[in-house]
């Protein structure tokens, strides 16, 4: 029995880790050319909200999921407008994008749906077991029958990982977070390189907040995200802003999550204002310690102007 609740357990922290790898992620490839984010909550409520109402007027979870990618890709792309473009300072801009998608994914959702005493429902992702890899003991039953969400998180990964450190293009997105004057006098375009990693990254943080009401919930509720944007900025760090790093971190959160979340099922006398607290406390505990260690972006959080004479 005990083996079983180990398992189950284990199974639940795959699935919990989903939201914090695409926040992770997306704020990772953002950074990786120099753009820090800092709307990730509004980010992640818009494209709950959005991809929830397209899933539930479509009954259709892929459109729901589609119309969550577009949502943060309008985000991603005003982010990358007023930074690089504008060259207005990235985190009062992100702070605004941030009350924008708070106040926007509550008012498109009660726009839409009214005031009801039922919350409208759409039916939640199913596992989809892979065939003989699911049947493998142990590990199957943790890895191989889980939500769509999880294999493409994984995929998604490991997909980051070569494109960033296995490839040109990659290569050429690193330089302009580490030196944007250097990586323009070589040819390489600084402000389209800013603008896709914006939007992409915009578009996976977008994805980690539509992923609640379509596998967690079934519907959309205010603060649905509970924080988990703000929790995704300190993983990133806590990752040293590389995408395998960012992956074993976003496990460490979710189970952290799930504890908290299955101590308060099984009581053992700890206030549950406590455990809600666990999350907030292990990412205190990890900037204080790992900081010493996290590298990030040389030009991480700066704008980036050719017509200056140095950077």
């Amino acid at each position: 029995m005990d083996f079983e609740l180990i398992i189950g357990f284990a199974g639940l922290v795959f699935l919990a880790m989903v939201p914090y790898i695409f926040a992770g992620l997306g704020t990772m490839l953002a950074g990786q050319t120099g753009l820090f984010i800092v709307a990730q909550e509004g980010i992640m409520l818009t494209g709950a909200s959005i991809g929830f109402l397209g899933a539930y007027w479509t009954d259709n979870l892929f459109v729901g999921v589609l119309t969550a990618i577009v949502a943060g890709g309008l985000f991603g792309l005003a982010f990358a407008f007023f930074t690089t473009t504008l060259n207005m300072n990235q985190f009062v801009t992100g702070l605004a994008l941030f009350f924008v998608g708070l106040a926007l994914s509550t008012l498109i959702f009660k726009l839409a749906i009214g005031v009801t005493l039922t919350p409208p429902l759409v039916p939640t992702l199913d596992k989809l077991p892979i065939p003989l890899l699911s049947q493998i003991p142990v590990v199957g039953d943790i890895l191989f029958n889980q939500n769509i969400f999880v294999y493409l998180s994984l995929l998604l990964s490991g997909a980051l990982y070569y494109f960033l450190y296995r490839t040109s293009y990659g290569l050429e997105l690193r330089s302009i977070g580490e030196n944007p004057k250097a990586a323009d006098s070589l040819g390489i375009n600084v402000k389209r390189g800013r603008y896709f990693a914006a939007i992409g990254g915009a578009m996976l943080i977008s994805m980690a907040g539509v992923f609640l009401p379509l596998v967690y919930t079934g519907t959309f509720t205010e603060g649905i995200t509970q924080g988990r944007g703000w929790l995704a900025i300190a993983l990133t760090f806590f990752g040293g802003w590389r995408p395998h790093t960012i992956f074993i971190g976003a496990l460490f959160f979710a189970a952290v999550d799930v504890f908290a979340l299955r101590a308060q099922v099984f009581g053992g006398g700890i206030p549950h204002q406590f455990l809600l607290t666990m999350p907030y406390i292990a990412t205190l505990l990890i900037m204080v310690f790992g900081s010493r260690w996290v590298r990030v972006p040389t030009f991480l959080g700066q704008n980036y102007d050719r017509e200056k004479r140095s950077v």
